[in-house]
């Protein structure tokens, strides 16, 4: 790893940690002194998925990452629970065998948003359904409204 600031190649790690998905490394140049911090993230074999017309495309962790933060826009979600569950999404994926279609990233995305918030949730489905009627909608708000409350 070189060095930002004087591009030594001669870096020690000084600490390690895991964070959500990645592991931030805190370095140090062996040149100049000068500290920095890096952050690895594993990376799965992810199937490529399979679009409505049937092309095919790698997997995208920032467009799911954007779908998610769109739907969790204003709301209270943090940062750090959106790139849980984007993760979570990684990984359920990378168990599969074969092509897996958008439907199935999708519905993936869907059981994390009604983890985090119900709202967003709605939000995403609404969009992921393509709803165009107030019964439409109806029949996704129902699930919510039949779950019991919490506390």
């Amino acid at each position: 790893m070189d060095c930002p600031s004087c591009q030594n190649p001669d870096t020690r790690v000084v600490d390690s940690r895991e964070a959500v998905d990645s592991i931030r490394r805190r370095r140090e140049c062996q040149a100049c002194s000068h500290r920095f911090t890096t952050f690895e993230r594993v990376e799965f074999r992810l199937p490529d998925v399979v679009k409505r017309d049937g092309r095919k495309q790698h997997f995208n962790r920032d467009k799911l990452l954007s779908g998610l933060r769109l739907a969790c826009r204003k709301r209270p979600v943090s940062e750090e629970q959106l790139d849980a569950a984007c993760a979570r999404v990684e990984r359920e994926l990378a168990k599969r065998q074969g092509d897996v279609a958008t439907r199935e990233v999708g519905d993936l995305a869907l059981v994390e948003l009604r983890k985090l918030d119900d709202v967003a949730y709605l939000r995403f489905a609404s969009v992921y359904h393509e709803i165009t009627t107030p019964a439409d909608f109806l029949e996704v708000l129902r699930p919510l409204l039949e779950r019991e409350p919490t506390p």
